[in-house]
This record gives C-alpha cells, structure tokens and sequence, in this order.
C-alpha cells in the first residue's frame, strides 16, 4: 500500500497527440509521439511501444493520459519527456489509457 499522498505526487494530465512518426533507433518497436498538454506545459516527446495496436495516421487526435512529473529519459538518439500510460497485455501490447469525453489538455487526473 502506498499512502495518498504518495499517489498525490504523480501528476496525472490528459493531452492530446499532435504527431506520430517511426521510431526507427529503437530496440523495439516503437513510435515517437509528441502530445500537446495545454498552455501550462505546452507539447512534450515521449516513445511509446504501441505499433502493434496502433496506427499512425488514428494515433493523431486521440486524447491520452500522461505522467508529467517524472524526469526525462534518453530512449536510443530521441528524450522521452512523458510517460504515455496503458494497459500491458499479456503479450506485451499496450493498450493506451484517454478520457471517455473530451476534456482540456492538460487536465490533471485526480
């Protein structure tokens, strides 16, 4: 168990995925995504293993949830800024995690 002010740590933001392209130095598969959390963060870099699921063209668009807080990380050549949240398969699929509504970029989950 974790206390609640543990959880209240992680900054939980919905935004919306403005560009996807290949991410072709990366060990896996994996796309490059860039995600525009509103005016208070702004658009932010993140790799998301997620091209066994997912297309490109129907990744843009689409709503997600991100981690915003944590620091950034060095994936191959690209800085991962936001962890783009999902469900992991059994077989290692993600499943992306976005609002069932529409709401503001960077609104925080809580």
């Amino acid at each position: 168990m974790i206390a609640w002010e543990d959880f209240e740590k992680v900054e939980l933001r919905a935004g919306t995925i403005v560009r996807v392209e290949d991410f072709t130095e990366a060990k896996k598969p994996a796309y490059q995504l860039w995600v525009d959390l509103g005016e208070e963060i702004g658009i932010r870099s993140s790799s998301a293993q997620i091209t066994r699921l997912y297309r490109k063209e129907a990744l843009v668009g689409r709503q997600v949830v991100c981690v915003t807080n944590l620091p950034p990380k060095r994936v191959a050549n690209f800085v991962s800024e936001v962890l783009v949240t999902g469900f992991i398969l059994a077989g290692g699929d993600v499943v992306l995690i976005g609002p069932e509504s529409q709401v503001p970029n960077g609104s925080r989950l809580g």
